[in-house]
């Protein structure tokens, strides 16, 4: 076997084993349909490999030389398709299809052309260049890229920079054989192919830790959230709360906690039954995020008990916004229920003190929360500083802004 067909040979078996790969993260996570694209693409470029065993084996035919080259335009399309799934990037599918449809016809009627013809070197290697540049672009249009999406932009780039010069190639190195079936046994055939591996791979490893950070970032996230709220669960927000104290302290930022109780909730599912509770706390849920700013966190800490970290707020504010929430809450309609029927809550409200730590900050909330249920619930109250110190505004009773 020539040092070129030994190179093809460990393509085919890379490509085998990088086709596997990206098909078992899709199998562990179906939502990762890029996966599912890149599984494809390298499936779809080991027949590629096989097809130049053929021709170097069988010999030459312009059926057989089509079929290679349509293989690896077909590979890299749907390379690009795997590319676009990933960043949330509309699929170019016309201009690949318009570039592959152009590729195989110039392909054809370049046969005719010397092997030697760097024009025709030139026509055969620009539509992979296109390809991979578009791959590129696809990356360079998506927002929100880390270090590692960066890494992949210019490694694409670079692959694409790579099959442009191998006309230059071709020409340094003496050419691709007097036939196809010579090809392999050519000096430029071993660069051209070793070239081709390390930026298959390269590609491909990169893809697949990337893709791997995503499934567990989403794993991570997911063991954080409460399903049914789609809000932090308690554990979720003591981590995040924690690094927003951290941060806050850090900017000398005040920083308020809201504790909030869905009054009677028992009495709830007795009379309307666990999916009536059910849809409540989704109401409740649903409310308390689209009133929130981006910057707070929240969770649901409880079964009915849901806490706002409020970073840069302080005690007026944050009372201010557990009145609001009352009065709003306390409004609404729950569907699926009676429309006439409606649901209170109770709050807690406590600003940080010097010292505090995240689980200070909630014993202190939920003292406030268990005083506004004993005083009759539907209602807002504020806690006692530490050491049993009142707030400068409010002795602890029950407030309304109506």
């Amino acid at each position: 076997m020539t040092g070129a067909g030994f190179i093809l040979a460990i393509n085919l078996f890379v490509a085998g084993l990088l086709a596997a790969s990206f098909a078992a993260i899709a199998a562990y996570d179906r939502r990762r349909e890029a996966a599912r694209w890149l599984a494809l693409s390298y499936a779809i470029g080991m027949s590629n490999f096989l097809i130049e065993f053929a021709i170097a084996t069988v010999g030459t035919s312009t059926l057989l030389v089509m079929a290679s080259y349509g293989a690896l335009l077909a590979a890299l399309s749907v390379f690009n398709i795997g590319i676009a799934r990933k960043y949330a990037v509309p699929v170019p599918l016309v201009t690949l299809c318009a570039i592959s449809m152009v590729a195989l016809v110039t392909c054809y009627f370049i046969q005719d052309l010397s092997r030697q013809s760097f024009m025709r070197m030139l026509l055969y290697q620009s539509p992979f260049f296109v390809l991979q540049a578009i791959a590129a672009g696809i990356v360079a249009q998506s927002k929100g890229r880390t270090a590692l999406d960066n890494m992949l932009l210019v490694l694409l780039a670079a692959s694409a920079l790579q099959f442009l010069s191998k006309p230059l190639l071709f020409r340094a190195f003496g050419g691709t054989g007097d036939s196809p079936d010579q090809y392999l046994s050519t000096i430029y055939a071993m660069f051209s192919q070793s070239m081709g591996t390390v930026f298959a791979m390269a590609l491909a490893l990169l893809l697949l830790v990337i893709l791997v950070r995503d499934v567990l970032s989403d794993a991570h996230a997911r063991s954080e959230t409460d399903t049914m709220s789609g809000l932090l669960n308690r554990g979720g927000f003591e981590t995040h709360a924690s690094v927003a104290l951290h941060d806050a302290r850090r900017l000398g930022l005040p920083v308020s906690l809201v504790i909030a109780d869905l009054d009677h909730f028992k009495s709830i599912n007795d009379n309307f039954g666990h999916a009536a509770g059910d849809a409540v706390i989704v109401t409740f849920s649903g409310f308390l995020r689209s009133a929130m700013a981006p910057h707070h966190v929240a969770g649901r800490v409880g079964g009915e008990e849901f806490a706002i970290l409020m970073p840069g707020t302080n005690l007026v504010a944050a009372r201010l916004f557990a009145e609001g929430a009352r009065n709003a809450f306390a409004s609404m309609a729950v569907e699926g229920l009676p429309s006439t029927k409606r649901f209170t809550s109770s709050f807690g409200v406590a600003e940080l003190a010097r010292g505090e730590g995240i689980g200070d900050l909630m014993a202190r909330a939920d003292k406030a929360l268990y005083l506004a249920k004993n005083s009759g619930r539907d209602c807002v109250k504020i806690a006692p500083r530490p050491g049993g110190r009142r707030s400068d505004d409010d002795s602890g009773a029950a407030i309304s802004l109506t």
